[in-house]
């Protein structure tokens, strides 16, 4: 009997666990059961207690003391050692029934996402068919004060799609924490956001801003990076970004969803798209949220 689960990923700061605290109660509220898992080593304080949490295997406080690790050396050694002991998942996990939605909470180091086969390692022991056999999506978040600043977002659509290619589990990416940059970036402008291309370095603020300081931003594409000049003005930064939003374009894997975790009708239109990826619902389709929602109060 196949179960079903989603996993929370995305750098630090993102609002994972926030979105997972909203989702669980959007869940009891709709008369649906969740089981909450905590993956993260370091989290310390939640808004719904788990249900199995990892530091009852393995914290990261007693990794450092006693491994004297860094913070990332150690939340790494941790995670081996979940991968060393995985009947404490299985043990949990595998008298579980299809009415339940298995929510992961992980944590934010963003090399578990992107270069360390760990997490493919993990996915692939709870999607098995014949053992836990959980149908996963991964839910990757990245903070929407981002789209303020070009580099940032454009980081953080790599690491989103870095993510997708080593998973290799349906997918979703979302823009959380919605409700700080509805009152400061327009409507039309927040849609330009949704699929990251090139056309969004056009209007750079840093760059319009360099611009009417009078410096010459025109051939910084083709600039240098082993010119100290180009180096000190930026031109080479721009030349990386410009790099980083060719190569998704030319994926083209990554596009978001809009994410306010203080509003009921976002986290079940995100939820919809969830079940939508696992099959919970064959019949049901995704929930559009509307624009307006969104939207700047008027002037």
């Amino acid at each position: 009997m196949s179960k079903y689960g989603v996993m929370v990923m995305g750098p630090a700061g993102a609002g994972k666990s926030t979105f997972c605290a909203s989702l669980i109660t959007h869940l009891q509220l709709n008369r649906r059961s969740a089981f909450y898992v905590n993956l993260d080593p370091a989290a310390e304080s939640f808004e719904h207690t788990p249900d199995l949490d990892i530091k009852d295997l393995i914290s990261l406080e007693d990794v450092m003391d006693e491994m004297k690790l860094g913070p990332n050396g150690g939340l790494i050694y941790c995670f081996e050692f979940l991968m060393e002991n995985l009947d404490f998942l299985t043990e949990a996990l595998d008298s579980l029934t299809e009415e339940y939605l298995i929510i992961f909470d992980m944590p934010g180091q963003i090399e578990l996402y992107t270069h360390i086969p760990i997490l493919p390692t993990l996915v692939k022991f709870l999607t098995t068919p014949g053992a836990l056999d959980i149908r996963l999506c991964a839910a990757y978040l990245l903070e929407a004060t981002f789209v303020v600043d070009r580099a940032k977002y454009f980081a953080g659509s790599l690491s989103a799609m870095s993510a997708m290619i080593m998973l290799e589990v349906p997918h979703i990416n979302i823009l959380s924490k919605m409700d700080l940059v509805k009152n400061q970036v327009r409507k039309k402008d927040l849609k330009k956001f949704i699929t990251p291309d090139t056309s969004l370095l056009l209007d750079d603020p840093a760059d319009l801003a360099r611009r009417k300081a009078g410096e010459d931003t025109s051939d910084e594409q083709y600039a240098d990076p082993q010119d100290k000049h180009a180096m000190l003005s930026g031109a080479t930064f721009k030349r990386l970004n410009t790099a980083v939003a060719q190569l998704l374009e030319t994926f083209s894997m990554v596009s978001y969803l809009k994410l306010d975790s203080t509003d009921e009708d976002s986290v079940g239109s995100i939820l919809s798209y969830i079940d939508d990826c696992i099959q919970y619902h064959e019949a049901q389709e995704p929930r559009e949220l509307k624009d307006e929602e969104f939207d700047e109060p008027e002037e």
